[in-house]
C-alpha cells in the first residue's frame, strides 16, 4: 500500500527590498527570519512544497540557495520548480490611475522589482515539466465575464491599460508532479492579489475576485482540458470567505465547488495587524482524493501565514 502524499503551501513573506537580496541572506545564514521559515518547512516536512513570497530570478538561484538550506536539517527537495511571474514586470503605462509611471504598482503585477515576492514549488518527487499549463501572460479581459474596473470616465484606468494588463498578479500554473505508487498529482496553483490599496473603482477587489474565479472557468473546460483525476488546488487567495476587504461571492463559488473537498472549512491561516485572524491561504483537493490527515505549522517570526498541509491517499 503506497503512503499518502504530504502536500503543502506557504506564504514566505521571504521577499527582499532588491534583487539579489534573498540570495545573499540566504548564503551568509543567521538571518532569524530565513531560519524560522526553515523551521517551519523542516517540522512540517511536506513531499510537495508550494511557496509564495520568494523572490524569483532567472536561474532559480535563491530557490536552490533555499533548498539547500532546508536539507541542511529538513528534508530533501532535488526538484525545484518556478516560471518567471507578473510581479514587478514593468510596463509603460500608468496601471494604478495616479497619473504615473514606472512605480511597483504600474508592473503587471505589483512588484519593486521584476520577481519580487513570487511563486515557487519545491518536491521529493518530479515535475512533469512536459505536461505543465502556464497562464501568467492571459490578458485579464480574456477571461469569461471579467470584472474590469469602469469609473464614469470610462475603463480605469484607462483603455490602453485594460488592453495590456494581465489576469495574474504572479501567476496562474497547472503543474503535473509524478508521485511514486499514487500516479500523477496535478496542482492547480495561484498568489492573487491582496483585494485592498486602492480606490472606489475597486481595481484590486475585482481582480482578486477574477484571479480566484479563473479556476472556476478552468474547470468548466473554457481554457484547457480540466485534470480528470487528482488535482489539487492550492495557493494564495488573500480573500476570506467570511471576514475582511474583498468580494467573496468568488472564494465561496470555489469553496463550494463540486469537483472540490474543502478539508479544513474553519482554519484561519493569517494574522495581519488590528484585523482578526482570516482565512486567505487554502488546499482543496479533488473530491477523488482520500483525506488522510490536515495540519499547519505557524511562527510569526517566519511569516504572519502558517504553512498549511494535507496527507492525501486514493
Amino acid at each position: 500500500m503506497a503512503d499518502p502524499v504530504r502536500i503543502a503551501t506557504f506564504n514566505t513573506e521571504l521577499s527582499r527590498k532588491g534583487p539579489g537580496l534573498l540570495l545573499r541572506d540566504i548564503l551568509k545564514g543567521g538571518d532569524a527570519q530565513i531560519d524560522a521559515v526553515i523551521a517551519l518547512i523542516t517540522e512540517a516536512a511536506p513531499d510537495i512544497l508550494v511557496l509564495q513570497g520568494i523572490d524569483y530570478d532567472l536561474q532559480a538561484a535563491a530557490l536552490h540557495a533555499l533548498a539547500y538550506a532546508i536539507n541542511q536539517t529538513g528534508p530533501d527537495y532535488p526538484h525545484r520548480f518556478a516560471l518567471p511571474p507578473n510581479a514587478g514586470r514593468q510596463t509603460s503605462l500608468d496601471l494604478d490611475g495616479n497619473g504615473k509611471t514606472g512605480e511597483a504598482r504600474d508592473a503587471q503585477g505589483y512588484g519593486r522589482f521584476f520577481g519580487a515576492g513570487a511563486m515557487a514549488i519545491l518536491s521529493r518527487h518530479p515535475v512533469l515539466t512536459d505536461g505543465v499549463q502556464d497562464y501568467t501572460a492571459m490578458l485579464w479581459r480574456d477571461l469569461p465575464d471579467a470584472a474590469l474596473p469602469v469609473t464614469k470616465d470610462g475603463p480605469f484606468p484607462s483603455l490602453a491599460a485594460q488592453q495590456v494588463q494581465r489576469l495574474s498578479s504572479n501567476g496562474h500554473w497547472v503543474v503535473p508532479i509524478a508521485v511514486p505508487d499514487l500516479g500523477t498529482a496535478t496542482l492547480l496553483t495561484f498568489h492573487a492579489t491582496p483585494p485592498v490599496f486602492d480606490g472606489p473603482e475597486d481595481r484590486n477587489g475585482k481582480r482578486n475576485h477574477d484571479e480566484i474565479m479563473f479556476w472556476d472557468h478552468y474547470l468548466a473546460g473554457k481554457m484547457a482540458t480540466p485534470p480528470e483525476n487528482e488535482f489539487i488546488l492550492l495557493g494564495g487567495a488573500n480573500l476570506d470567505p467570511n471576514r475582511g476587504d474583498g468580494l467573496r461571492s468568488a472564494i465561496k463559488t470555489i469553496l463550494s465547488h463540486p469537483r472540490l473537498q474543502d478539508p479544513t472549512p474553519d482554519q484561519t491561516t493569517a494574522v495581519f495587524d488590528n484585523i482578526d485572524p482570516l482565512r486567505v491561504d487554502y488546499l482543496l483537493p479533488s473530491t477523488d482524493w482520500r483525506v488522510v490527515a490536515t495540519g499547519r505549522a505557524q511562527d510569526p517570526a517566519a511569516s504572519r501565514h502558517s504553512l498549511i498541509w494535507v496527507d492525501l491517499d486514493r
